[in-house]
């Protein structure tokens, strides 16, 4: 089992990466959450990293945080969850929130998500939410990475945007505006969220 990959960042797209370790290209599949804290590629990359092996696959799927593959392990043991939902689960709601709306039993929350519906969101809270409370969510929080300084924290949120979609004159603008009405210690996450959520008015 591959518990780990660490190595030279290949390439990056928001789904995916390709690890060069030692001469061999690992292709990690990755929520959006790991995809914002990626470095530029060349630069050394370490990823916690889970096997899914069926019979005619054999995939890696990698995380930035503990946090976020006790999630996911727990989303694939849910009925009708594979791995590719599982993913847009966290790519859609970060791990504490979405491990919140789940112990709290916010259905509203999880039905938000693409592709969940309201059965399979019952089903995630039957199945998940007491097992969400067994988990140490603080504590594995506690092994992420610190935030990039402003320049980088800026350009990482751009490359973020520009990957899903967006111009870089509107991200930008959205970018300013956000960042003149943040506290100036605001991280990657928080600011990435406030801009979305104004280029989506």
């Amino acid at each position: 089992m591959i518990a780990q990959v660490q190595g030279i960042l290949a390439s990056k797209h928001v789904d995916r990466v390709i690890v060069d370790v030692h001469g061999v290209g690992y292709q990690v599949f990755i929520p959006l959450s790991t995809y914002y804290t990626l470095p530029d590629p060349a630069d050394r990359v370490t990823l916690l990293t889970t096997m899914y092996v069926r019979e005619d696959a054999l995939r890696l799927y990698g995380f930035a945080t503990s946090a976020e593959q006790d999630l996911f392990a727990l989303l694939v043991g849910v009925s009708s969850i594979g791995p590719r939902l599982a993913l847009n689960m966290l790519s859609s709601i970060a791990a504490p929130d979405l491990r919140r709306a789940i112990a709290q039993a916010d259905s509203a929350a999880l039905q938000a998500i693409p592709g969940i519906g309201r059965k399979t969101a019952e089903r995630v809270i039957l199945e998940l939410q007491d097992k969400v409370t067994l988990l140490d969510m603080t504590a594995a929080e506690g092994g992420t990475a610190p935030l990039p300084k402003d320049d980088q924290l800026v350009g990482d949120v751009l490359s973020a945007l520009l990957n899903l979609g967006y111009k870089r004159g509107e991200a930008e603008k959205a970018m300013r505006t956000v960042r003149a009405q943040q506290d100036g210690d605001a991280g990657l996450e928080t600011l990435l969220k406030d801009t979305l959520r104004l280029l989506a008015r």
